[in-house]
């Protein structure tokens, strides 16, 4: 479950993330900042190529910082961080093993106590809905069915962070809009503060209780905005919601804005 001591789960203070070759030198990052508060949903939009997904792999440790500074849970972050949860675009399974061996993979990797991680991954197939599906292999499954799949396996080890890059990218849209409102229960069932990363600007307000809006490279903060919608939220409901046409009007326009600098 979450941690509780601490009232800041990610703080990203001043970062800026320049890769340099024999050649050339690119800043990814200029001078970001942003604070995440525990059990918040923050989505995070911007341009392709803005260092989106360059962010959530310094939060996790597997980039480090050129300047400024990142902390997980009140603990500097300075290489890779076991604690947090990681889901991909690609589900990423191993086509030899069954829903529950893919999902069991991640306690093995970790040394997990195998009874705990059994008992855990049994709950995490109840709740995604793949209870049936629990031997079935990847290519039996339908791209949806696979990310359930990886979304159990990031959970395993109750992450108090789960950190996502654009995990229903590939999926058509009404598999999508499914996904997201499981993605929405579970986040309110369990309490893990999440980091999307995502294109869609729909996605980002339906999923987030904030969306921070990045410019193009080098990325910066641009804005964030708060989503004053309920906790649990409904596609019907919140598609009708005045507050949601508001919302993605506004990133629309800042996102446009951002472009034309």
């Amino acid at each position: 479950m979450p941690d509780t001591l601490t009232d800041t789960a990610v703080d990203v203070a001043g970062l800026t993330v320049r890769f340099r070759s024999k050649r050339s030198s690119t800043t990814a990052l200029d001078d970001v900042s942003l604070r995440v508060e525990p059990g918040a949903f923050i989505s995070i939009v911007g341009p392709s190529g803005c260092g989106k997904s360059t962010l959530l792999k310094v939060i996790a440790g597997l980039v480090a910082p050129t300047t400024g500074s990142v902390s997980l849970l009140g603990e500097p972050v300075t290489g890779p961080m076991r604690t947090i949860g990681f889901a991909f675009q690609r589900a990423a399974l191993l086509e030899w093993r069954g829903v529950r061996k893919n999902i069991l993979l991640q306690a093995e990797m970790r040394g997990m106590n195998k009874a705990r991680a059994g008992v855990r991954a049994d709950a995490l197939i109840e709740l995604t809905g793949l209870s049936g599906f629990e031997e079935a292999l990847p290519h039996e499954l339908s791209g949806g069915m696979q990310q359930r799949v990886a979304l159990c396996r990031a959970l395993l080890h109750e992450p108090p962070v789960l950190l996502m890059d654009e995990p229903f990218g590939a999926l058509d849209a009404l598999t999508r809009e499914q996904l997201n409102a499981e993605l929405n229960r579970i986040w309110r069932e369990t309490g893990t503060t999440i980091l999307l990363v995502t294109h869609s600007i729909a996605e980002a307000v339906f999923l987030g209780t904030r969306v921070v809006v990045m410019s193009p490279r080098p990325g910066r903060l641009v804005r964030s905005l708060d989503v004053d919608l309920p906790a649990a939220r409904d596609y019907a409901q919140v598609m009708t919601d005045p507050t949601f046409g508001t919302l993605t009007r506004q990133i629309r326009e800042l996102l446009g804005s951002a472009e034309s600098h």
